[in-house]
């Protein structure tokens, strides 16, 4: 296939007709955990499932085409492609990760500091001096996460790696909510695109996975060789799984963040919905950022709401299309309570710092009739 090929034709048609035992159009799932030498002293390509397997490869080679990178590695989930990338720093190193990180990465970061494997300072990095400081500390790695969970915030990717490099630090942006369908960390000045793999790639709740697809050669192999060694590699079926979901990635994103916009509008002109937080909507204070950088807006969105406590549970409860549960990204709408469910993890302080309030409920926009959607979250509103 061509290297000008388009992204979309990627995503629709790596690795298809390429099986040479029997020409099946789609790409063969294998399962075996060994594979026999060629001879004494003769490795084929394959030896052993822990160190490369054709599924799981397949899969990383998709994602490195898409994402403009050297290489990927295939892991079992998202936090592990958060580690893999962190098992590059020096011991003791520093990383400068946003204040408003994920629940679940800053959990981990913590954890690997309190054990004096790395240090951590959470930063805002849109504010320019607070990371000029934190830059100055000589960091070994920032990590942007953009946009942001729950709150939508989006960094300058290009403007925070260039600094991030002067200092230099390499970079990581976790592109798990916009997916290289509509944003390139690389192309950007990003050493490394990260994902959960579970989210927009695979697209349809049924597989957990996480991938890191490196800009440099070097690093991929670098990579790879960690995850050998330490079994975070993801299974071939959930390899499998994950290419089917990205052959329909682009399709499935154009109407998710569609509908994703009119929802949006919608909960804007409510008076029980308090602040609306969606890149694509003009009076988001990121707009511009995103506009420059992004191919679109995502299908996340997040809001709060009017009544505290007990209307947060009865608004919920009404809710008939949409589904109260965490992780986002399939293609049926989910809705969740930062403060109890994804973030729950964090310190009530830390989510206060981070602007995550009591009452901000995070919604994932899926492929459900977009006048369903919005008739949904009327009707709930209708109860408060």
């Amino acid at each position: 296939m061509a290297e000008t090929t388009s992204p979309q034709t990627i995503a629709a048609s790596h690795g298809v007709a390429s099986d040479p035992a029997y020409g099946a159009v789609t790409p063969p799932l294998h399962l075996s955990s060994t594979y026999a030498f060629e001879g004494f002293e003769r490795e084929g390509r394959y030896a052993y499932g822990r160190a490369a397997n054709p599924t799981r490869d397949l899969l990383a080679e998709a994602l490195a085409r898409l994402e403009g990178g050297a290489g990927a590695v295939v892991t079992a989930s998202g936090l592990a492609a958060v580690d893999l990338v962190l098992s590059r720093l020096a011991p003791g190193g520093l990383v400068v990760a946003p204040h408003d990180s994920y629940g679940g990465a800053q959990r981990l970061l913590e954890a690997r500091a309190a054990r004096g494997q790395l240090a951590v300072r959470f930063v805002d990095q849109s504010d320019t001096a607070a990371l000029a400081a934190a830059l100055a500390e000589r960091p070994g790695l920032v990590l942007i996460e953009t946009p942001s969970n729950p709150l939508m915030r989006v960094v300058d990717i290009a403007a925070v790696a260039q600094a991030a490099k002067a200092a230099g630090a390499k970079v990581a942006v976790d592109n798990t909510f916009l997916s290289p369908a509509l944003q390139r960390p690389i192309a950007l000045g990003a050493d490394y695109a990260i994902h959960s793999t579970t989210k927009f790639l695979n697209g349809h709740s049924d597989v957990v996975g996480g991938a890191v697809v490196a800009a440099q050669a070097d690093e991929a192999l670098a990579l790879a060789d960690w995850a050998t060694t330490t079994g975070v590699i993801g299974s071939p079926f959930d390899a499998y799984m994950t290419l089917r979901g990205l052959r329909t990635l682009f399709p499935r994103i154009e109407r998710q963040q569609q509908s994703a916009m009119a929802v949006a509008r919608f909960l804007a002109a409510h008076p029980k919905a308090l602040r609306v937080h969606y890149p694509g909507l003009e009076s988001h204070p990121t707009h511009a950022i995103a506009r420059r950088q992004q191919a679109g807006f995502g299908a996340m969105l997040s809001f709060e709401l009017e009544g505290g406590r007990a209307a947060l549970k009865t608004f919920l409860e009404g809710l008939g299309v949409m589904t109260l549960a965490e992780s986002l990204g399939g293609v049926e709408s989910l809705i969740s309570h930062s403060a109890t469910m994804t973030h729950a993890s964090m310190t009530p302080e830390a989510r206060a710092k981070a602007g995550i309030e009591d009452s901000l409920l995070r919604l994932s926009i899926g492929l459900e009739g977009e006048q369903d959607l919005i008739g949904d979250l009327a009707q709930a509103f209708d109860r408060l």
